[in-house]
Order: C-alpha cells, then structure tokens, then sequence
C-alpha cells in the first residue's frame, strides 16, 4: 500500500484549515485517511507558533514506513528540522513565451519605425 503525507482541507468556504494526514495514495484529498498528525492554519500570520502544528514522533513513523509527504508538508517538515527539502532550479520560469517574444519585437519594430523619421528630419537640418 502506497502512503503519503498529504493535507486534508476543512474549514469553511473561503476559510481554509488543513489537517495534515497519512493517507492511502489512491483515496480522496478530504477523504478516508489512516492517521492525523498535525494541522495547518493558512489564515494566520507566517511567524505564528501554531500556524502549523506536527507530531514529530508520529511523522517520523510513517517517514520510516515508506511514507512519501507531499511537496507542501515537505516544506513543513523541512521547517520543523524533521526531513531535508532539496532547492529546485528551473531557469526557463521565467523567459518569455514565443507569443511574448513576438509582441516584443512587434513592439521593438514599432517604435524604431516611429523614431525613424523624427531622426532623418533632425539630420536633414
């Protein structure tokens, strides 16, 4: 049986809590889950103390028994010191799209024709 440690969501509409669980891969987000570990309160402040609450000893339970948390409480147990998050690269993130690229250099081409003949009447006396 494949497990992870996933977030479960609760709360109310536009008022999110999470519980973090270990659950079966294949059962629902907000479903059928073996055991509770902790929550997560994404409405308080970032520094808050309980903002994000783990039982550390059961965490690293399940860690042991093949677990495999999700990207999220990864994060949250990197946090907490209980397992090791590794940084991610992905240099392309942010170059533009070929759509983009060719706005820019529409736009480019544009404004050197709109420049052009301010230029030529300038040299011409």
């Amino acid at each position: 049986m494949a497990l992870k440690l996933r977030l479960a969501r609760g709360g109310t509409k536009k008022r999110p809590f999470y519980h973090i669980v270990v659950a079966d891969v294949r059962s629902p987000r907000d479903g059928r889950f073996i055991e509770k570990l902790g929550t997560y309160n994404p409405l308080l402040a970032k520094d808050a103390e309980n903002r994000v609450v783990l039982n550390a000893e059961r965490v690293q339970h399940w860690l042991s028994h093949g677990a495999l948390p999700t990207d999220r409480v990864l994060r949250f147990l990197d946090a907490a010191g209980i397992s090791k998050r590794a940084a991610r690269n992905n240099p392309n993130k942010g170059v533009p799209g070929e759509k983009a690229k060719e706005r820019a250099e529409e736009r480019a081409a544009r404004e050197a024709a709109a420049n052009a003949p301010a230029e030529e009447a300038a040299s011409a006396e």
